[in-house]
């Protein structure tokens, strides 16, 4: 039977940053009534409803993350090291956006030790043996969750641009498969996030390698194959190698709990209204209907 319901999941804090940046470089910051800023919920607000009028799903969640640190921090202290600390206009957006969120019954989830990606991978899994799932996010590192029922938007620059990742597709933009975005960051590393990888291994000899190899476990077995000055970096960072994958890799096994009844796409306009005036955002409404 052919799925007629579709979970939309959505990265909160990749929206809400997206929106602030683009809407500070103006400095012309919108404010409550009690002088909050409100650039960034405002400008996440234009992102969610277009997502929501073009993929029309049936369910919404929005995942958060609950503070820096995770068990990624434990198994590795310098991860996400190099991020400066969110500008101070858009640290009181952070419980205001998910009030908004709360006024639409969207369910905000987030677990403790765990980053959103995570919860989003969990929640993908559960949903989708009987939900399509589409995830919306600026993430790349997202697309390792691609799979039967699952898809990926990429939120490009501007609204309402995205890139879409499904299994039929995948292959022929990435040249490589979804699981293997796990072993392509463990090999090169990812400087957003702080961790090398194997050093002097760039992408374009990862995903050679990756082709010929297809995993890493396949790679280490076979590292007398490989050109000697590709041999021994591997030998030489073979532990930060190892790392890197579980540094990469989002767990899908999060207990987070969210029923379809409870993510069910609904709300009373009456409390988006009162929502709406409360943030002195007159002319979101029409985005809404």
């Amino acid at each position: 039977m052919a799925k007629n319901k579709k979970v939309l999941l959505v990265d909160g804090m990749a929206l809400l940053f997206r929106g602030f940046y683009a809407t500070a470089f103006s400095g012309n910051f919108m404010y409550t009534k009690d002088g909050i800023p409100t650039n960034g919920v405002y400008q996440f607000l234009q992102y969610f409803f277009n997502a929501v009028h073009r993929f029309e799903p049936t369910h919404v969640i929005c995942c958060w993350d609950m503070g820096s640190k995770t068990f990624r921090t434990a198994l590795y202290p310098d991860y996400k090291g190099n991020r400066p600390k969110p500008p101070e206009a858009l640290v009181p957006q952070f419980d205001l956006i998910k009030e908004v969120t709360q006024a639409f019954n969207i369910p905000n989830v987030g677990r403790e030790n765990f980053e959103a990606d995570d919860c989003i991978g969990s929640l993908a899994r559960q949903f989708s043996s009987d939900h399509e799932v589409l995830i919306l996010t600026g993430d790349q590192d997202m697309l390792q969750l691609v799979d039967a029922g699952i898809s990926v938007a990429i939120m490009k620059k501007g609204i309402g641009n995205y890139e879409l990742f499904d299994c039929d597709t995948f292959y022929d933009k990435k040249g490589i498969h979804p699981q293997q975005i796990i072993d392509l960051k463990g090999l090169m590393g990812d400087s957003s996030d702080n961790y090398p990888g194997v050093k002097g291994i760039g992408e374009k000899t990862a995903l050679k390698l990756l082709r010929e190899y297809g995993t890493i476990d396949n790679l280490l077995a076979n590292l007398e194959c490989l050109p000697n000055g590709t041999e021994r970096k591997i030998r030489e960072n073979i532990d930060m190698l190892q790392l890197s994958k579980k540094l990469a890799a989002i767990r899908c096994d999060v207990t987070v709990s969210c029923t379809p009844d409870e993510a069910l796409w609904h709300y009373e306009p009456l409390l988006v209204e009162e929502a709406f005036a409360e943030l002195a955002f007159p002319n979101l409404m029409e985005l809404v209907t």
